[in-house]
């Protein structure tokens, strides 16, 4: 089996040639100020952060399209409003209740998985054999007036990953989930440098999110386009969702011999990556990247989407208070963290304006102040990226390779 010995030396070269400004782990106190970063990082920051903003902007008005319709139903329709009030109602008191076994029911079975070869881009890119994966979902909304309707999401409804494996047998395995419309396995292979995980000696998996690319439906606009379609208890159950599929492929994973897995996941993948650290003990390793846990606070601040979100809890005559208990259900910062504090590590980006590093400040602090790296660049730029990657190698390499 390789070994880590190496893990030290430079990954891969990012494929945006990034400026080399340095990033660090966070102090005691937590980020640094702004007095505590050099000039450069200042500048980097602060340009990525304007990047970001126009970003946000973007994204927040992609958004707006997924909204309107159950905006204009709301609207016309009085039963969609008590609906949605009452969808408030259960998903807060599954909230308050703090029970991840009652939020997040298991998987009852090991699930049927179908294997093919992928195609040859993902074999050179890996360099090794790479098969993609399949099963139907065993999930059940958890809402049960909403079963019905998540029965007819039929291409959502079945699970895609892709699997790099070694010939000689299962080694421990790094999973990784990817963003909000980010799903394309190419791209996160190359983002994250995972050949270079590969070749160190760790088998890979990409989970596809519901409603994300084989999984959206026919007619979607976009990737992940079914997440926001359906108000918030559409977003809740997609979350749900999330973490019920992910724990069948742990169940995958095991049944072919895997006994250590490390998870990692970024902007809505590292919120779910969080959220599965709070509901399934068998996560070795967690790392969350650039991680939203509060989204209806970060909503709030991503125009013109705020005042879609506003009009629509007027017309449903939905209250603030109410809506934020409601989205504690799908928070990690709602459970204790199963996986240990020292197999912990968040890594965030000064400039984020997505996911503000706020965010990950927020989770570090419900994580017992566990490990927290920064890097001076925003969401999709990630400015001395080999240096957290390297530090994610370090982070991992006594658990996962006994």
């Amino acid at each position: 089996m390789p070994s880590l010995r190496d893990s030290d030396a430079a990954p891969v070269d990012p494929p945006i040639p990034f400026p080399d400004v340095a990033g660090d782990d966070a102090s005691v106190r937590g980020l640094p100020r702004r007095a505590d970063l050099t000039l450069r990082q200042r500048l980097i920051i602060d340009s990525s952060a304007v990047a970001d903003i126009a970003l946000r902007t973007a994204i927040a008005s992609l958004l707006i399209a997924t909204m309107v319709p159950a905006l204009v139903g709301s609207a016309l329709r009085r039963s969609e409003s008590r609906a949605e009030r009452d969808h408030l109602r259960f998903y807060a008191e599954l909230a308050e209740a703090h029970d991840p076994t009652l939020s997040f029911p298991a998987p009852t079975e090991v699930p049927r998985v179908s294997s093919r070869p992928a195609n040859p881009v993902a074999e050179w890119m890996a360099k090794g054999r790479v098969h993609n994966i399949r099963f139907n979902s065993s999930f059940e909304a958890v809402n049960p007036a909403l079963r019905e309707r998540g029965r007819g999401n039929v291409r959502n409804n079945v699970v895609h990953a892709q699997h790099w494996v070694h010939d000689d047998g299962p080694h421990p395995t790094l999973c990784l989930i990817h963003g909000f419309m980010g799903s394309p396995y190419l791209f996160n292979g190359l983002f994250f440098s995972l050949p270079w995980f590969y070749r160190s000696g760790y088998d890979v998996l990409l989970y596809t999110l519901p409603f994300h690319g084989q999984r959206a439906e026919k007619g979607s606009p976009f990737s992940g386009y079914g997440y926001f379609a359906h108000g918030f208890a559409g977003f809740a159950e997609a979350m749900a969702q999330a973490v019920h599929d992910f724990r069948s492929v742990i169940d995958y994973l095991e049944f072919t011999g895997v006994d250590r897995i490390a998870l990692t996941g970024m902007s809505l993948g590292g919120y779910t990556s969080a959220l599965i650290a709070s509901v399934d003990d068998r996560i070795q390793a967690v790392i969350p990247n650039v991680p939203v846990v509060t989204p209806d606070r970060t909503v709030d601040e991503w125009f013109p989407a705020n005042y879609v979100v506003r009009l629509r809890s007027l017309i449903a005559g939905t209250e603030d208070e109410s809506t934020r208990a409601a989205t504690m259900y799908s928070s990690p910062l709602n459970y204790p963290p199963l996986v240990p504090k020292d197999r912990r590590l968040i890594i965030t980006g000064l400039g984020d304006r997505l996911a503000p590093p706020e965010q990950a400040e927020l989770l570090w602090e419900h994580w017992d102040r566990c490990a927290f790296h920064w890097f001076p660049g925003n969401h999709i730029l990630h400015i001395s990226q080999p240096d957290y990657l390297r530090r994610m190698t370090r982070f991992m390499r006594d658990f996962m390779f006994v």
